[in-house]
């Protein structure tokens, strides 16, 4: 069978005095040949590196991995201007950046900052119109004339430059369907992985989303943050009784994420700690040089 390219990362969360060794750790990764890096956005978390500065900081400092947030805390980050950062970062850094969106999740520290609180169906509506706009301002072309329910812009140029590849952090059937609608890759809310009744429930609404405007559904990734160790023997359960990964063996891994993406269309794989916060560089290291080339050579041997 064809498979879609697949994409190995890790994901960190990013405290004011992390800087250094993140960045660190991700010129490790793009030394090794990971594809990607993601940091979380919580912009009213005081003790937390901003995420658009510190994914420009390092991708100044790297070659050619990628980078996103995981994901964007879109109602904090008006879509014209997140239009703006993310051409400007792909710009710069040669295409190395994703846009991940989400629709907004903890809405009393948003409404913190002083963001007017959206009803959960406003958000999604917002969320999808967002993705929208973000894509007409890309690209070159004539002016952008946009009239939504949550944005309007009049006659502004897009840039020159492609719109990256959105991926979707969508939870619920309503922002599920904008995703099949016109977003371009999806990461599973609460670590769900291929084997959760999560994914099995959810995927299906953006496939059927995709096909009902006339898109492959194929061509929407899915995209796993994927907490777990690497162990230097074999588990006896590699799951724990929720049937949620855990981690294993060198070989374990690999068994489990060829699996994925040949049964199961996984296109995407960040690598979180068991806590579900930064990998140390290690881990990464070792996710990196034993785990990642193993299953992109299974992956290759299939495809011949």
């Amino acid at each position: 069978m064809s498979v879609q390219q697949v994409v190995f990362g890790f994901g960190a969360h990013t405290g004011i005095d992390d800087g250094p060794e993140l960045l660190r750790t991700v010129q490790q990764a793009d030394r090794d040949g990971l594809d990607i890096f993601s940091l979380s956005d919580h912009p009213y978390i005081g003790g937390r590196l901003d995420a658009y500065a510190a994914i420009g900081f390092i991708l100044g400092g790297t070659r050619q991995i990628a980078g996103f947030a995981n994901v964007s805390n879109l109602p904090s980050r008006p879509a014209p201007l997140l239009a703006r950062a993310v051409t400007s970062l792909s710009a710069l850094s040669g295409g190395r950046v994703v846009l991940g969106l989400g629709a907004g999740g903890l809405w009393d520290r948003i409404s913190d900052l002083g963001v007017p609180r959206l009803s959960a169906g406003d958000a999604v509506d917002a969320f999808e119109e967002a993705i929208v706009l973000v894509k007409k301002l890309s690209g070159g072309g004539p002016p952008v004339t946009y009239r939504g329910r949550f944005y309007q812009v009049n006659q502004i140029e897009p840039a020159p430059v492609a719109a990256p590849p959105v991926w979707t952090g969508s939870v619920g059937p309503k922002s599920l369907a904008a995703t099949g609608r016109v977003a371009d890759g999806w990461i599973p809310g609460h670590a769900a992985d291929w084997r959760s009744e999560r994914y099995r429930q959810s995927r299906p609404v953006i496939d059927e989303a995709a096909a009902a405007v006339g898109r492959d559904p194929r061509e929407i990734r899915t995209v796993y943050n994927l907490p777990g160790r690497i162990t230097d023997r074999s588990l006896a359960a590699t799951r724990d009784n929720t049937g949620r990964w855990i981690g294993g063996s060198v070989g374990q891994w690999v068994e489990e994420l060829t699996g994925a993406v040949l049964e199961h269309r996984a296109s995407g794989f960040i690598l979180f700690s068991p806590s579900g916060g930064t990998p140390d560089i290690v881990s990464v290291g070792r996710w990196a040089n034993e785990i990642v080339p193993a299953v992109r050579e299974a992956i290759a041997k299939d495809n011949d």
